[in-house]
């Protein structure tokens, strides 16, 4: 069920990009929203031209989430949705530095971890909410070229699914947000994958948002702005290694272009 005006959501990572778009398209159906990112300038800027309220910080780290959901529930009332969207890729090939390993599990995975640590346990007593994840493609396929982008989005979706098997008759509606390419910085620090993640075309930030917010009213799991991922995913669990030996061919294509 689709979100009713006057509700409440907390979006993060929402400074720019999917985020911005996220909150956006939640404020002009009457939710009530409270924004979050590392970049305190541009959220206030953001918060400012979309009718949002700003929470600055880090929603990755223990410290970081705990603040934000305390202010958001000063502010709101109650949390009724969380929009997990803030991620980083980070790493590039089997030599990328522990430090990207970390940072990557930190914020790709343990965000959404720490936050429904918070959240379930209100939500569960009160027999709702609603809890969406920013995992990209990469979750369900993989990103060639990068193994920390790669793994920890799988996670990502781990953690999502898990959540859902869980405490969905408890009323808990858990979603994955899957697309490919779309037009946000991270595109446009591909370098030569931009070509690849746009084999389907780059949507916009607002066209993820659009096809995030239908699929509040059927609260269906995989939200696929691309909808061709759900052919490659069904292919990558059907026929595997045939689907790995294109996913080489690609990458092949791309270290040629290196």
């Amino acid at each position: 069920m689709a979100p009713a005006p006057g509700s409440t959501a907390v979006v993060t990572g929402a400074a720019g990009g999917i985020g911005r778009a996220l909150a956006a398209r939640l404020v002009a159906e009457g939710v009530r929203v409270v924004v979050n990112d590392i970049d305190d300038v541009r959220l206030a800027e953001t918060a400012k031209e979309i009718g949002a309220h700003p929470v600055a910080g880090d929603a990755a780290s223990v410290e970081g989430v705990a603040r934000l959901v305390e202010a958001a529930k000063d502010h709101l009332g109650q949390i009724d949705a969380w929009y997990g969207n803030a991620g980083i890729d980070r790493g590039i090939g089997l030599d990328c530095p522990e430090e990207d390993w970390q940072a990557s599990h930190e914020v790709n995975v343990m965000a959404h971890v720490r936050a429904a640590r918070l959240l379930v346990p209100d939500w569960v007593e009160r027999g709702a909410g609603r809890y969406v994840v920013t995992a990209s493609a990469a979750g369900l396929l993989m990103m060639v070229g990068t193994p920390t982008y790669s793994v920890t989005k799988h996670g990502a979706v781990a953690f999502a699914e898990w959540l859902s098997a869980t405490y969905r008759h408890h009323g808990i509606v858990v979603q994955a947000i899957c697309p490919q390419g779309v037009q946000t910085g991270m595109l446009e620090r591909s370098g030569q994958m931009a070509g690849l993640l746009s084999r389907d075309g780059a949507l916009t930030p607002e066209q993820v948002a659009d096809v995030a917010w239908e699929a509040t009213k059927d609260d269906r799991f995989l939200v696929l702005p691309h909808p061709e991922v759900a052919d490659y995913y069904a292919a990558r669990a059907t026929q595997t290694d045939k689907w790995l030996g294109g996913m080489n061919r690609l990458w092949q294509h791309v270290e040629g272009q290196v």
